[in-house]
């Protein structure tokens, strides 16, 4: 009796200590909710869950962001085996008051508000009524879940929603208060720091370890910005046109395939890109060069391969959940005209003003050498001019020609010419004989 006493009192004590060893993990939720946040929380999440920890505090500052991303962290936080608390730190505003009751403790600092999760877009002009819809119904099972109001939840989406008891007949959003958070059962304690809110509800806890995004988070949430993603599809249109026209690889296509790796491959990490996605691409740019280089013509493979390139990219910009969100989708868009636009405009400032630059003038040779001088590497062709002949191979547009019994290495002006058909020799580019279909 008396040994089974002992190892009741060792087991009770080893399980006091082991519980006061228990960590604390802390996490910072700040700026604008983006697609780059929810890989963070989610190893957060995993990290505290692998160490046993005895709770997650993340520490909430936003006015909110999207919807999608959003709708991640709180899947990650509602899943967490570790208690989870939320510390509002000022604010936590649409998509952030969705994080935060995702948490299972709340907790506001004074002077603090929560509140006002109406979808809007990127002008903050209210959206449709089934974005709305969408982001009510996460509200009120999130708010469910924990045990909050859903009444308030919703209200904070949807103005036409009315709490009586909290006086709300203006019909306006719902944005709280830290007394007012307190008072409706939407937060749970006022304190003015997060080791008060630790004291306050892990009673029993060892070390804080705070958890910051390493560097691959970081670079990852760096390339989805809008503006870095336009670019890296911008540097990878610009390659693969400038490969096209120089019909060798080179130094362009290698940086193109940098550029639309880095964008499909961030993409990917954030559940943006799918495999799919990246293979409708691939299999877009496989059909222009198809067309380009081996069908003659320009047609249907080549408009195909346009459309599949442009889906592609479009479908590695949103995701599942952006393709029903009008403001996701009108930022997709506005970066591909974005795209498309400036690559025009790079083309023919670069046709127009590049050989006309010293750099390039350092490139090419610019004066003529004199056949007579007896350094000239090809001979004269100009005697061909009017000269009629035979097509020896198809020309797309080069190939080769018979004229006045020569075999002859000849170029069309773009023009798709069958073999054996009849040309007539229309200009001589030095070595370049320039040849057309004979009507």
């Amino acid at each position: 009796m008396k040994r089974l006493l002992l190892l009741l009192i060792s087991v009770l004590l080893f399980s006091d200590l082991y519980a006061q060893t228990r960590a604390v993990y802390k996490a910072n939720i700040e700026g604008d909710i983006d697609l780059g946040l929810a890989p963070f929380i989610k190893r957060v999440v995993s990290e505290a869950e692998k160490n046993d920890a005895a709770a997650i505090i993340f520490r909430i500052n936003t006015f909110g962001g999207r919807v999608d991303a959003a709708t991640k962290i709180k899947d990650a936080i509602l899943n967490s085996k570790v208690k989870t608390i939320a510390f509002i730190d000022k604010r936590a505003i649409s998509a952030g008051a969705l994080i935060a009751l995702s948490c299972e403790k709340i907790v506001m600092v004074p002077g603090a508000s929560m509140g006002a999760s109406t979808v809007v877009d990127e002008a903050g002009k209210k959206q449709s009524e089934k974005y709305q819809s969408y982001m009510r119904s996460e509200m009120r099972a999130t708010a469910e879940k924990n045990k909050r109001r859903t009444d308030i939840a919703q209200g904070m989406v949807d103005e036409t929603i009315v709490v009586p008891d909290l006086n709300d007949d203006d019909k306006k959003l719902i944005t709280l208060t830290s007394e007012e958070a307190v008072e409706f059962q939407m937060a749970d304690s006022i304190l003015a720091s997060e080791e008060e809110a630790i004291k306050a509800f892990v009673p029993q806890n060892g070390k804080e370890i705070s958890v910051s995004m390493n560097w691959a988070e970081n670079f990852v949430r760096f390339l989805n910005h809008p503006v870095v993603s336009t670019l890296l599809i911008l540097i990878g249109m610009i390659g693969i046109i400038t490969e096209i026209k120089m019909g060798v690889w080179g130094l362009p296509g290698t940086i193109a395939v940098i550029a639309l790796g880095l964008f499909f491959g961030s993409g990917y990490i954030l559940d943006l890109a799918s495999v799919l996605d990246i293979v409708i691409f691939i299999l877009g740019v496989l059909l222009l060069l198809l067309e380009i280089f081996v069908i003659p013509g320009f047609g249907i493979v080549g408009v195909l391969g346009i459309i599949l390139m442009i889906a592609g990219l479009f479908f590695g910009l949103v995701s599942d959940f952006g393709l029903s969100d009008y403001s996701i989708i009108s930022v997709a868009i506005i970066q591909l005209a974005s795209v498309f636009v400036l690559s025009a405009v790079f083309i023919f400032l670069v046709s127009k003003l590049l050989p006309k630059s010293k750099l390039w003038n350092r490139m090419i040779l610019q004066a003529d050498i004199s056949s007579k001088s007896g350094y000239a590497a090809n001979e004269s062709f100009e005697h061909l001019i009017g000269a009629e002949g035979v097509a020896l191979t198809t020309l797309r547009p080069a190939g080769s020609a018979i004229i006045n019994g020569q075999r002859v290495d000849v170029v069309t002006e773009g023009d798709y010419i069958k073999h054996e058909s009849k040309i007539i020799v229309k200009a001589v580019e030095g070595s370049k004989i320039v040849v057309g279909a004979k009507e």
